[in-house]
């Protein structure tokens, strides 16, 4: 792995993110917080599971912490306050990617889970396992918002390609 991959793959992930975000902004408060068929039980709870994931997993990779809990629900009462921490957390990474070089990437990270039970990876894989969780929350609350018929859309990585032109080779 790459820092070019990297850093195409967490352009990716911004990506998609956003497009979930934009299409939960057309929906109310009441939606956002309704009881939906997925792991985190409503749609504000898989979205504050994508975002604690990208936040506990940066402050492992990049700061050594380990975090013995994700972020709560109840820090983000509102929509906005969940917008303006992922903005956040986005910039935080994209100093954290910017930072790396090839070498660094397959650096050994030592850090704890939530359960304090010791784990040692390769910065590459973390880096990789970020991008595809997202992608597996994100398709829950895509399930979720298109029941509201607010659909994010295609959140394929080639979609991602093609709209960004992005040149893979």
């Amino acid at each position: 792995m790459q820092k070019t991959e990297i850093l195409s793959l967490y352009a990716y992930n911004r990506w998609a993110n956003h497009r979930i975000l934009q299409a939960t902004e057309h929906l109310n408060a009441s939606q956002l917080l309704a009881p939906a068929p997925v792991s985190h039980g409503s749609l504000r709870g898989t979205l504050v599971h994508i975002l604690s994931t990208e936040w506990i997993w940066r402050l492992r990779c990049q700061e050594s912490l380990s975090p013995p809990s994700l972020l709560a629900e109840e820090q983000f009462p509102a929509f906005e306050a969940l917008q303006t921490r992922w903005r956040e957390e986005e910039n935080a990474w994209r100093a954290f990617l910017e930072g790396l070089d090839d070498e660094a990437l397959h650096r050994v990270v030592h850090y704890s889970n939530t359960k304090g039970v010791p784990f040692a990876t390769a910065l590459w894989q973390i880096l990789f396992h970020v991008v595809n969780h997202g992608t597996q929350f994100r398709s829950e609350a895509a399930v979720v918002l298109t029941s509201y018929q607010h659909s994010p859309g295609d959140l394929d990585y080639i979609a991602f390609v093609r709209e960004n032109r992005v040149n893979q080779m």
